[in-house]
């Protein structure tokens, strides 16, 4: 018979195994990401961290703060993150909204910047007086951030994070140089790399309008010394869209375009495919078409054609896959390339930000050309060793994809620590 006190503690031992196999509180990532909606790389940074977090930590629920949003971003991203929660707010508004985010903010496990410049500082301020876990994901920084008035209060902020993932080696090396000491200081890729968004009806009746057949036209974009958009400065330091251009910027620019037109000339005289100017930033299209497309001689213009209108990352992606190269003054486009599967060549200046020695970072220093002391023809040269090669060029994406999720992988380990699961 059983006694009593038997009784008892077989209930016990079994309340105790019960407890011990429920399954852990879910814990909550808030993604602070959404940089703007007329930049397909501040577009597509949102979906690439949340495929990464979504691959590699299903379990954990996510909150974005999303900065700018409009109506087709907004549907990509739920179409693709159904149970994702975006919101948007200020960190000191007085708004309901603004409320909800900062009690989200309080809820949550751990607090990520997504990929960007990481000079503000504002939310980990806000992270550190509430006692909440941040980290940084994807980074690059200006000298600036580690220098000057206010160096040492940044320092602590950065210092106090529990990882900083930075997206180019110059950047790692500014903040190890400054003695920064967080519990992780290592290279980690831009999250737009983990991009899968696709827009495949759109893509392809695009390339049917304009013309383009499959791995039979590159495509090409020049950044201009211009405005952001009309009558609004840049307030960066340094100012990276100036509202009013200096006669050496507006040269730049002229000297800059006179280099593409040469490679676009020298690509369609050999192969006879097509060249697709190829929107990064919305403010670019009118500038492209005017420096790039308007001046090339018509027997070459007739092969090149400038979209008309400001496309989505996931359209963008289903394009970017069917090109046979993407070369561009900018990198989100040949992020997106990459991740997509297709040759790249970044023609860089280094003044916008370091984030441009990440293509080197992941294996593909061939490929990075800074502009202004590389001619057309060194530009030819490295096109037309893809061309002659692509099989060799197609695999040489693959390996640098191949570091890229490798790295994704370690990233997402040590976010999962800093969970506590």
């Amino acid at each position: 018979m059983t006694t009593r006190r038997q009784f008892i503690s077989a209930v016990a031992t079994a309340l105790g195994s019960a407890a011990c196999a429920a399954p852990e509180k879910q814990r909550t990532i808030l993604l602070q990401s959404a940089w703007d909606t007329v930049n397909i790389g501040d577009i597509g940074h949102t979906p690439g961290t949340l495929r990464i977090i979504e691959k590699h930590l299903p379990d954990v629920r996510v909150i974005v703060w999303a900065m700018k949003l409009d109506e087709r971003v907004i549907a990509m991203l739920r179409r693709r993150f159904p149970k994702v929660e975006f919101l948007q707010g200020s960190l000191t508004g007085k708004s309901e909204r603004d409320e909800k985010l900062r009690e989200a903010i309080r809820r949550c496990n751990l607090f990520i910047r997504n990929s960007g410049m990481g000079q503000d500082t504002s939310f980990m301020e806000f992270c550190r007086k509430i006692g909440k876990p941040y980290g940084l994901y994807g980074q690059s920084y200006f000298a600036s951030m580690v220098e000057g008035k206010g160096a040492a209060e940044r320092i602590a902020l950065l210092n106090g994070a529990a990882f900083i993932y930075c997206r180019d080696s110059k950047s790692l090396n500014i903040l190890r140089n400054a003695g920064l000491k967080p519990p992780v200081l290592e290279f980690g890729p831009d999250g737009c790399f983990g991009i899968d968004v696709r827009d495949d009806e759109r893509g392809l009746a695009t390339m049917k309008k304009l013309g383009l057949e499959e791995r039979k036209f590159i495509t090409i974009q020049l950044r201009t010394n211009t405005a952001k958009l009309p009558g609004v400065d840049d307030t960066r330091t340094p100012k990276l869209n100036p509202l009013h251009p200096t006669p050496e910027q507006i040269a730049d620019d002229e000297r800059r375009a006179a280099v593409y037109r040469d490679l676009i000339t020298r690509w369609v005289k050999r192969t006879g495919f097509k060249v697709l100017i190829a929107p990064e930033v919305k403010k670019e299209m009118e500038h492209n078409k005017r420096l790039l497309h308007d001046p090339l001689p018509e027997d070459i213009r007739k092969h090149v054609v400038n979209l008309d209108y400001f496309w989505n990352a996931d359209e963008a992606a289903s394009v970017f896959a069917r090109a046979h190269t993407a070369v561009c003054h900018e990198p989100h486009s040949l992020i997106i390339a990459l991740a997509s599967g297709t040759p790249v060549i970044h023609t860089y200046s280094e003044f916008h930000s370091p984030k441009c020695w990440m293509f080197k970072d992941i294996g593909l220093p061939e490929w990075l050309l800074e502009y202004d002391s590389t001619p057309a023809a060194k530009m030819a040269e490295t096109l037309f060793a893809i061309h002659d090669d692509y099989p060799g060029a197609l695999a040489k994406v693959k390996k640098a994809m191949a570091f890229v999720e490798q790295r994704q992988t370690d990233t997402m380990a040590m976010v999962k620590r800093s969970l506590g699961l």
